[in-house]
C-alpha cells in the first residue's frame, strides 16, 4: 500500500488537515472554514459543553483519538473560549504524535467573522505543507482496519459479512489489524466469540461489557427489541438478534481474539481485537477511527451511504438489487455468492483486493460524495 509516514513512526493512508471544534459553539466556524479551504475535513459535534466527569472524557478522548489518526497530516483546534474541553491539552495531546497543530479561540480573535478569517489562512498554509509529503510503500502488516454492518438484511448474513470475515483473515495473514465492534450486535452470539479468544481474561473481559451493556438497557427500563433488530433489518429478513448477531460476527473471520478494548482506546497493530461501542454506524465507525483504524469495510444489504471524516469506508453488499438501485453509494458487490456462481473464498479475495486498492489511494464511493460523517458516543446527561 502507499502511506504517509509520521514522525512517531505510525502509518497514514490518506494526508487530512483536519479541523476540530472543541464545542458545539465552535462547528460554524470550523465548517465555513472546511467550505473555504478544500480538501480539507471539519468535524462539527454537539458535544464539549455541560459535561463532566466520564463523559466528558469522553469527548476529549474522541477528539483527541481523531486528531492522532494516522490518515490525519496537520490539526487546526477551535475553541469559543469558555468550554469544558480543554483546548490547549486536547493540542498537547495531539502534539504528542509530532503533528502539525495550531490551536485559537473565536472569543479571543473577535467573534465568527475574524475565527474564520483567521482560520481560512491558517489552514491554506497548513495544507500547502501537507501537500509537499509524498507517500511511500508500506507493507501490510501496518494496516488496521475496522470491519462494521449495518442497515443489514438476510443477505448480510448470508454473504457480505461472511465474505468480510474471508478479507480480515487474508489481512491478519499479512500481519496486520482487524478490530470490530457493535457490543449491541452481538447479544445471543457472545459465547461464539468467547470461544474464540486467545485467553480466558479476554472471554470473560467479552462476557463483561455485554452484561455491562444489558444492565444500562435495564436500568433505564426499556426493551432492546424496540430497537434492534431495527424496523429495516425486520423488513429485509431478520427476525431476532440472535439471528442478525450470529451473521454480525462472521464479518471477524476465524482468527483468535487477542483483546477487548474500550470505545476509542488505541486499537493494537496486529491481529483481531473487539472494541466496546453501539451498534449505531457513525458512533461506531467514529470510535474505531478514534482508536487508529486506517478504513472501514462496511457491508449493507438494505444500503447506508455513510462514510467517516478522516478514514476511508468501503461499502459491501451482497444484495444485487440493492447494488444496482443504490450503485452510486456500494463499491464491492458479492451478491453471486446466493446464485453459487462466486465461492466464499473467491468473494474474500474480491473485497481483499478492493482493500488494498483503496489502502494504495484508491477513493470510495462515500469519498466521492464528500460523506464525513462524525459522531461521538455520549455517556451521561447533560448538566
Amino acid at each position: 500500500m502507499l502511506g504517509y509516514r509520521r514522525v512517531n513512526g505510525s502509518v497514514g493512508i490518506r494526508n487530512h488537515l483536519l479541523i476540530i471544534p472543541t464545542v458545539i459553539c465552535a462547528n460554524q466556524v470550523c465548517s465555513r472554514i472546511s467550505q473555504m479551504v478544500p480538501e480539507t475535513v471539519a468535524i462539527p459535534h454537539q458535544h464539549g459543553c455541560s459535561q463532566i466527569g466520564a463523559d466528558k472524557q469522553r469527548t476529549f478522548d474522541v477528539l483527541a483519538g481523531t486528531g492522532k489518526n494516522p490518515n490525519v497530516g496537520g490539526v487546526i483546534i477551535i475553541s469559543l473560549g469558555c468550554e469544558v474541553v480543554d483546548p490547549q491539552a486536547l493540542a498537547e495531546e495531539i502534539r504528542s504524535t509530532g503533528k502539525l497543530v495550531e490551536v485559537f479561540d473565536i472569543q479571543s480573535v473577535g467573534g465568527s467573522v475574524k475565527a474564520i478569517q483567521y482560520g481560512a489562512e491558517l489552514a491554506r498554509n497548513m495544507k500547502a505543507q501537507l501537500d509537499n509529503m509524498q507517500p511511500e510503500p508500506i507493507p501490510f502488516s501496518e494496516l488496521i482496519i475496522g470491519v462494521k454492518c449495518g442497515g443489514s438484511d438476510a443477505t448480510s448474513g448470508l454473504a457480505s459479512n461472511p465474505a468480510l470475515g474471508q478479507a480480515a483473515d487474508l489481512l491478519i495473514a499479512e500481519g496486520g489489524g482487524v478490530v470490530i465492534g457493535e457490543t449491541t450486535e452481538i447479544i445471543g452470539a457472545e459465547h461464539v466469540l468467547a470461544a474464540r479468544c486467545a485467553s480466558e481474561e479476554t472471554a470473560n473481559r467479552l462476557y463483561h461489557i455485554v452484561d455491562r451493556f444489558e444492565k444500562e438497557v435495564d436500568r433505564m427500563g426499556a426493551d432492546m427489541r424496540g430497537g434492534n433488530p431495527s424496523p429495516g433489518n425486520i423488513a429485509g429478513g431478520l427476525s431476532t438478534i440472535e439471528e442478525k448477531s450470529l451473521g454480525c460476527i462472521s464479518k471477524c473471520g476465524t482468527s483468535p481474539i487477542r483483546g477487548v478494548i474500550e470505545y476509542a482506546e488505541d486499537i493494537p497493530r496486529h491481529g483481531l481485537y473487539f472494541m466496546d461501542s453501539p451498534g449505531n454506524d457513525i458512533e461506531c465507525v467514529s470510535g474505531m477511527a478514534a482508536g487508529g483504524a486506517h478504513l472501514v469495510i462496511f457491508t449493507t444489504g438494505r444500503g447506508t451511504p455513510t462514510g467517516s471524516a478522516v478514514i476511508p469506508v468501503i461499502k459491501l453488499t451482497g444484495n444485487k438489487r440493492m447494488y444496482e438501485r443504490m450503485t452510486d453509494n456500494m463499491d464491492v458487490d458479492v451478491s453471486d455468492m446466493l446464485s453459487g456462481t462466486l465461492s466464499l473464498e473467491e468473494a474474500g479475495r474480491r473485497v481483499w483486493q478492493e482493500i488494498k486498492e483503496v489502502a494504495a489511494g484508491k477513493l470510495t464511493k462515500a469519498e466521492i460524495l464528500g460523506h464525513t460523517e462524525f459522531s461521538i458516543n455520549r455517556i451521561g446527561p447533560s448538566l
